[in-house]
């Protein structure tokens, strides 16, 4: 069976390109990350669960800074500057770059995502300036820059919806992206019509509500339109119920708080296991004892329900503080979760677990299901790391929604 070529930029820890292998119709030439945590899982995981070599794994997974964007196709990186990704990567990558790579492939598709804080309404919300000063505003460019080189047949982009009320320098970013696509022949829908490409997750058998924009492109001169994937992802939507928080992680081993928490190593130690069922990186974090507390007078009352200004009652009255955010909420059984997001790697408070007895918030495993994940796909770095990637992560299979939608219309008019 023919295989449809890839490329991954900004690839994280591999959400997309996960969801995109599962279905064995793409052939990855290339991924496309700068933070070494998430490069290494990835590597780990294409090794580990798709059966790469370690030294495949080290061309394909490239650690490289996307902004320098010339470098990064051409490759022939200066010894003096660039030690440290000569280090990290093979020597063809560092000589002759993505292009040394994929030689005379085509690539057919080229899927990613920019970082999405500074489109982000939170982050906006919390920046003096809105975000209107952040480098991540433009890191679309050299998503473009390398669509215009490698001219697939279709690229998937994808970030947060509020990348489309964003407007650094004064204009819409998303009139920027439709802008920058347009100068080199690719079509996109238009700015007025981009609520439209707004999808959730949850609509995707993930059991958390995500809203995320999904842009397809295509090139201008070929046979495909754009609305052509929107129509075959919608297809893609669940027809029967959302998959749930019970759906996910029900059946995960369970926690008890310890009478006497301790010290292992330079960790804080809260809760232990119940039972004998060890998995991997299902471990509570550390939670105080007035946490603890909270946690289950927040699930046993049910405190998601209340009005805000009395959860902030709440918080003033556990901390002796003020503040104008909510600071506490649990996952629900019987509902999907609310967005993982990657303030995960500070605390956990935002997602207590709903069983009430256990008193703690969710572990890197949870958080990892949630965003459905593969059981046994790892992640390399400090747990704050690990729920910072799991947090920004694609959810997988949305992801592979996203994949079976660009291979069916690319097989229709590859026949």
């Amino acid at each position: 069976m023919k295989k449809f070529t890839c490329l991954d930029l900004f690839c994280g820890a591999g959400g997309l390109s996960e969801g995109f292998l599962e279905t064995n119709k793409f052939d990855f030439l290339g991924h496309v990350e700068w933070e070494k945590p998430m490069v290494d899982t990835l590597r780990n995981n294409l090794v580990k669960r798709w059966k790469y070599s370690e030294d495949k794994a080290k061309e394909s997974v490239i650690q490289f800074d996307i902004q320098k964007t010339d470098e990064l196709l051409f490759g022939n990186w200066p010894e003096e500057t660039m030690k440290d990704y000569a280090k990290a990567n093979s020597d063809i990558v560092a000589k002759k770059g993505l292009d040394g790579i994929i030689g005379k492939k085509t690539v057919d598709v080229v899927i990613g995502g920019p970082p999405c804080q500074a489109y982000s309404l939170a982050g906006r919300a919390q920046d003096p300036n809105s975000m209107k000063n952040d480098y991540r505003n433009y890191l679309f460019e050299s998503f473009v820059k390398i669509v215009e080189h490698y001219r697939p047949k279709v690229f998937v982009f994808e970030n947060v919806p509020g990348m489309l009320s964003a407007r650094p320098g004064d204009t819409l970013v998303i009139e920027r992206i439709c802008k920058a696509f347009n100068e080199i022949g690719y079509e996109i829908r238009s700015p007025q019509k981009m609520k439209k490409s707004i999808y959730c997750a949850s609509d995707f058998e993930v059991p958390q509500n995500r809203n995320r924009v999904i842009i397809f492109g295509v090139d201008k001169n070929s046979e495909y339109k754009t609305e052509d994937f929107y129509e075959a992802l919608n297809a893609q939507k669940l027809t029967g119920p959302k998959k749930t928080v019970r759906d996910a992680i029900g059946a995960m081993p369970k926690f008890r708080e310890l009478e006497h928490p301790y010290k292992k190593g330079n960790a804080n130690v809260s809760h232990e296991l119940i039972g004998n069922e060890v998995i991997s990186q299902h471990e509570a974090r550390y939670h105080n004892k007035r946490d603890i507390q909270v946690f289950r007078k927040w699930v046993s009352q049910k405190m998601n329900d209340i009005p805000n200004e009395e959860k902030l009652e709440f918080y003033k009255q556990v901390s002796g503080k003020t503040t104008n955010h909510n600071k506490y909420r649990s996952l629900e059984w019987d509902k999907p979760s609310p967005t993982i997001v990657s303030h995960l790697h500070k605390d956990g408070l935002m997602f207590i677990h709903p069983d009430e007895e256990q008193g703690r918030s969710i572990t890197i495993r949870e958080a990892a299901l949630l965003q459905s994940f593969p059981m046994d796909y790892e992640f390399i770095g400090s747990n704050a790391y690990c729920y910072k990637m799991i947090g920004n992560a694609v959810p997988v299979l949305f992801a592979k929604s996203i994949a079976k939608a660009v291979s069916s219309v690319l097989e229709v008019n590859d026949r």
